[in-house]
């Protein structure tokens, strides 16, 4: 079985599209339903990745870049 690591160079093609999209997809939404738009999105695309190390990996580093901010 092959070990996967975080991808942690950029690899996003358009990020400032995407990041658009994002943006666009929560317009009109209450704080609440933003927020759980974004829940349901982080479980979507955790699902697609599939690998509990990379997601281990990925919350490890969402929580500290959260907390240094």
């Amino acid at each position: 079985m092959s070990v996967h690591h975080l991808i942690r160079d950029p690899h996003l093609p358009d990020p400032d599209g995407f990041y658009e999209q994002l943006i666009d997809a929560q317009r009109d939404l209450s704080d609440e339903q933003a927020d759980l738009l974004l829940a349901k999105l982080v479980l979507i695309l955790s699902n697609h990745i599939g690998d509990r190390q990379v997601l281990a990996e990925a919350l490890q580093l969402a929580r500290a870049n959260t907390l240094g901010s």
